[in-house]
């Protein structure tokens, strides 16, 4: 059933730029916490080692210990690695910016938000294979996964609203 007013129709468009917002939101805080990972790491350790999760999480807390330690040395001894974290967070930038096309016009570029979708779905592979292989531990391929699933939930909602848009009469005025 087609809404009854340009209203519904307004109110639909609302709804997709508040699901394509929280996306590109969370992609910039993505991106932009790429940048400083050995200083937010070493912040991490040392906040944790002051409360009494390394009695009740040790394997979780050992763990960051282990990557700050790991980001620490890779930093002093070569610098030029974090090169490519640099262009992970720059690529989260990006990929925030394509979806600026879907937030102006949905319809148009509902090509974007279906990517948004299939790239969503790509992290939860990527975390399993690429997190064993690297040996990653279970428990971070899972914090990993869940960008994933918690990313595609305001894109796969912002989908289906494009589609009901697709479907409504446009104003009359």
């Amino acid at each position: 059933m087609a809404a009854s007013s340009g209203g519904g129709r307004a109110r639909t468009l609302r709804r997709i730029r508040i699901c394509l917002g929280i996306l590109i939101a969370g992609l910039v805080v993505s991106g932009v916490t790429a940048f400083p990972l050995r200083e937010e790491l070493h912040l991490a350790a040392q906040t944790l080692a002051g409360t009494p999760l390394p009695s009740i999480l040790p394997d979780a807390v050992g763990w960051v210990d282990r990557v700050a330690a790991a980001l620490a040395d890779t930093g002093a001894r070569y610098p030029f690695i974090a090169y490519g974290t640099d262009w992970l967070a720059f690529a989260h930038l990006v990929i925030a910016v394509v979806f600026i096309g879907p937030l102006i016009d949905p319809v148009r570029n509902i090509w974007v938000i279906q990517f948004g979708v299939i790239a969503c779905a790509g992290i939860v592979p990527l975390a399993l294979i690429a997190g064993s292989i690297r040996g990653i531990p279970l428990g971070w391929q899972l914090i990993d996964m869940s960008f994933g699933i918690l990313g595609v939930i305001p894109v796969a909602i912002a989908w289906r609203l494009t589609r009901r848009l697709e479907r409504m009469p446009l104003d009359a005025h």
